[in-house]
């Protein structure tokens, strides 16, 4: 009954994912700021409104390292009854195949021969970026076989919409066809925010598994106010870090603050082993929210009390023409500074509408564009629906006539017409002939008289 509920609630997580990527509400405006930022891909989306704030390289493949654990976690939680009585053996022989990878670990061999739930697991997994966790639970979901959970992982991707995104393995250890994308990433997180646990494990910066001493701790130094030292911000939640040479430090994490909510994708920051260097992804990370939550605001940049344009109107008594407004309010992120003045409306209408009109009829749309005096080209907003500003009412004795015209000006008519034509032409001639005719043998009737 659990596995139903879960699966239920994931297919509403994707439609909701997929509507929120093909509503007419935000589109991606990446503000300029003075952000100096070392991560090579970056998407900063606005939970609140799902508008992108700022991004850069956010379609470049790039290699995800354990951030992968995140759609690991979807597989997980969408294939398990119940995480809390569930309990999966821990196996050497699965535990092995990571030897000499160098592995982040969650010391899962001390269980080995035992059982642990698989809510242990997955906090093993999320917290410490267990890879023995992460492999354990592939072993256990793919029914013996961690490639059929692979499979899985790539399944999800594909319903989830990633078309930049492939996974090798559950852990995020470097493969050459093991990656994704910042966008991509964005995707599977904020849909992974909507599934059970997924908040609180992610968010967790201590945790003990059943029988242990020690805790599990986490590698989010972003969230950990005792462990994390200057790196500790405090309006961040979760989610998850991932390490490798090749794919450097990345970071999907979340903030909020004063009603605003932001998610927040870092793939590719500086990373060599054995060299102690900043965390990029974390002073990264902060910077950015601090901007966003700092200098960005909701404000309403196209009202239905504004008309937008003006539209030729036929059939109506009187009346010519109606303003166009905006169907609904529509309000986006953008600078505290805003002005008007940075707005621009491109609209799509018809040359002429017929009435009736009511205030709900979509009578065609206006995209709108924002271009501040730091961008050197405008950036798309939104694209809303335009409605009549008021009724117009249908002139009947205007309407009976465009019908009439519209018949005489149809394509049937015109044959029928012509052919009516062609008719009375037919019959025209032949009238005439048969006149002719009709004198010729009246003059022989009469010659026969004489």
């Amino acid at each position: 009954m659990k596995r139903k509920f879960i699966r239920v609630l994931s297919v509403l997580c994707t439609l909701v994912v997929i509507a929120c990527a093909f509503a007419p509400t935000a589109a991606a405006v990446s503000f300029t700021n003075n952000v100096a930022t070392k991560s090579e891909s970056i998407l900063l989306v606005n939970t609140d409104t799902g508008q992108t704030v700022y991004e850069k390289e956010a379609d470049t493949k790039r290699y995800p390292a354990s951030t992968t654990k995140i759609m690991t976690y979807i597989v997980v939680i969408e294939n398990v009854d119940d995480i809390e009585n569930t309990r999966v053996t821990i196996k050497k022989a699965v535990l092995d195949k990571l030897k000499g990878t160098g592995s982040s670990v969650a010391n899962l061999e001390a269980h080995i021969g035992k059982t642990m739930s698989v809510k242990d697991l997955l906090y093993s997994m999320m917290v410490p970026s267990g890879n023995d966790a992460a492999m354990t639970l592939a072993d256990y979901v793919g029914g013996g076989s961690i490639d059929k959970f692979v499979d899985m992982m790539n399944e999800k991707a594909k319903e989830l919409g990633l078309k930049n995104t492939h996974f090798k393995n559950p852990d995020g250890l470097h493969d050459e066809d093991h990656y994704t994308t910042a966008r991509d990433m964005y995707t599977m997180a904020a849909y992974a925010l909507k599934l059970p646990h997924f908040q609180e494990i992610t968010n967790t910066t201590e945790y003990y598994c059943e029988g242990d001493d020690e805790p599990l701790t986490t590698t989010n130094y972003l969230i950990d106010e005792w462990r994390g030292g200057d790196y500790y911000y405090m309006y961040a939640n979760g989610i998850k870090t991932g390490t490798t040479d090749q794919a450097g430090r990345c970071l999907v994490t979340s903030a909020s603050a004063d009603g605003y909510s932001y998610l927040l994708v870092l793939l590719k920051a500086p990373y060599k082993e054995g060299v102690d260097e900043e965390y990029y992804t974390f002073t990264d990370a902060a910077n950015l929210f601090r901007w966003a939550l700092t200098s960005l605001e909701l404000n309403t940049v196209a009202s239905t009390k504004t008309p937008v344009c003006e539209q030729k109107v036929k059939l109506s008594w009187g009346k010519d023409s109606v303003l166009l407004v905006p169907e609904k309010n529509f309000s986006a992120i953008v600078p505290s500074d805003y002005q008007e003045k940075w707005i621009t409306v491109e609209t799509n209408v018809p040359d002429e509408v017929n009435a009736p009109l009511d205030t709900d009829t979509v009578v065609g749309t206006a995209t709108i564009y924002y271009q501040d005096d730091k961008m050197t080209e405008k950036q798309k907003l939104a694209t809303v629906n335009l409605v009549p500003s008021e009724k117009v009412e249908l002139s009947g004795f205007l309407y009976v006539l465009d019908v009439i015209g519209t018949i005489m000006k149809s394509y049937w008519f015109l044959v029928a017409v012509g052919v009516i034509v062609v008719i009375l032409v037919i019959y025209y001639i032949t009238s005439k002939i048969n006149r002719k005719k009709a004198k010729a043998e009246k003059r022989v009737k009469h010659y026969r008289n004489l």
